[in-house]
């Protein structure tokens, strides 16, 4: 009886277990993930002004630093444009653009600098502040790319530093969570009367308060304000302009994704070949000197006893032993020196150039030639002129 209440015990289990076990088709209703509900809040308009390359005053320094300029000033386009990409597909903004300077007229603006890209590693500092003034994030951005990642054949194509921009991304959404929806509706007034006012101080600036760290909305113009109305036709313009810059900027960025991509797997290998090589130097010098200080103590020692004894032990240990060590570290030395060479040399051809173009408004036109930023220049200082014609049609400008 006991046996077999123990096998019935044990099928019952075992038929449990089993039973657990969930096969076949599911259920409609089991399958349904929980959705993230969307951003109902207001969606700010966002400048993203191309970072800062974070290069030295000094141009000597900069081959000490392991920087080359051509490479880290296209990467201070490339940056910008990879986290507009970010939070673009966060859905908690309104346009996100990327503005040759931060001059630009926009609700939220970050700010970026870059401080390390060396392939392993990637540093940049963002700093977000929005129309008022008002500081949201001050942080820095650090990541180390997995030593696995370039070894992956699934990682084939992908950019290794995109973890860094999604992190920023986050960082970004968090400090907009954290805000007032009254408070962001005024920024938008804000934003508005700060690019009015920066082609009609005195007509604009009355309906804001500066004299604080943070600038307040005191009032707004009237709906039929026909200046308000005509400056806000001009900040289409240049919104419209800087949209179509937006086509440039991730031109640029897919124009130099293969060599950029090459470049970052073929930097991680140079700086580990170069941190191994200042290792062996560092020991093998490190060895040379204390085998050279040994021969040097045999030496001594053997004046009082054996001077030919010393003398042998001093040749034998500090003539080969050490000299051969010494010599052996400064060549690793120069073994580094090439990669740092070679760090460079693959960054020389990276360059961001911008073809000339003509716009124009209100039947004039204009050709805006330099780079992108001395074209956006170009194009802030047309508009001032048309929006000063039609303020003033009687006067010859």
């Amino acid at each position: 009886m006991i046996i077999m209440m123990h096998v019935l015990t044990g099928c019952a289990t075992t038929s449990g277990t089993a039973g657990d076990v969930k096969t076949g088709p599911q259920l409609a209703s089991a399958q349904d993930a929980p959705k993230e509900v969307p951003y109902q809040g207001i969606k700010l308009d966002v400048i993203i002004p191309v970072f800062s390359p974070g290069l030295s005053d000094k141009a000597a320094d900069y081959e000490e630093e392991g920087i080359w300029p051509e490479l880290r000033r296209a990467e201070a386009n490339r940056f910008a444009y990879k986290l507009k990409t970010a939070l673009d597909e966060t859905g908690k903004f309104g346009a996100v653009r990327v503005a040759p300077n931060s001059t630009a007229s926009g609700d939220l603006y970050t700010v970026g600098e870059i401080l390390e890209s060396t392939g392993q590693e990637v540093k940049f500092r963002l700093n977000v502040v929005d129309a008022s003034g008002k500081q949201w994030l001050n942080t820095t951005i650090d990541h180390e790319v997995n030593e696995g990642f370039y070894k992956n054949p699934r990682n084939d194509g992908k950019d290794p530093y995109d973890p860094a921009f999604a992190e920023a991304a986050q960082a970004i959404v968090e400090a907009l969570l954290k805000q007032q929806q009254r408070e962001l509706a005024q920024l938008q007034n804000i934003a508005d009367l700060r690019f009015a006012a920066s082609f009609n101080e005195q007509a604009f600036m009355e309906h804001l308060d500066s004299s604080g760290r943070q600038i307040k909305l005191v009032s707004m113009p009237s709906d039929s304000d026909p200046m308000f109305e005509r400056v806000k036709s001009v900040q289409v313009r240049e919104q419209l302009f800087i949209d179509h810059l937006q086509q440039n900027y991730s031109a640029f960025s897919q124009q130099m994704d293969d060599s950029y991509l090459a470049w970052q797997e073929a930097s991680a290998a140079e700086m580990q070949l170069r941190k191994e090589a200042n290792t062996k130097s560092m020991w093998k010098m490190i060895g040379g000197a204390v085998l050279i200080g040994a021969a040097v103590a045999a030496a001594t020692s053997g004046n009082s006893r054996n001077p030919n004894f010393g003398r042998d032990i001093a040749t034998v240990a500090g003539g080969i032993g050490g000299a051969v060590l010494l010599t052996s570290g400064f060549k690793s030395r120069e073994e580094a020196k090439f990669h740092q060479d070679a760090l460079n040399e693959l960054g020389e051809s990276i360059n961001l150039e911008m073809a000339p173009q003509v716009l124009s408004y209100e039947e004039e036109s204009v050709e805006l030639t330099g780079d992108i930023n001395e074209q956006y220049r170009q194009w802030r200082a047309f508009l001032n002129r048309m929006y000063q014609l039609e303020a003033t049609p009687d006067v010859q400008l």
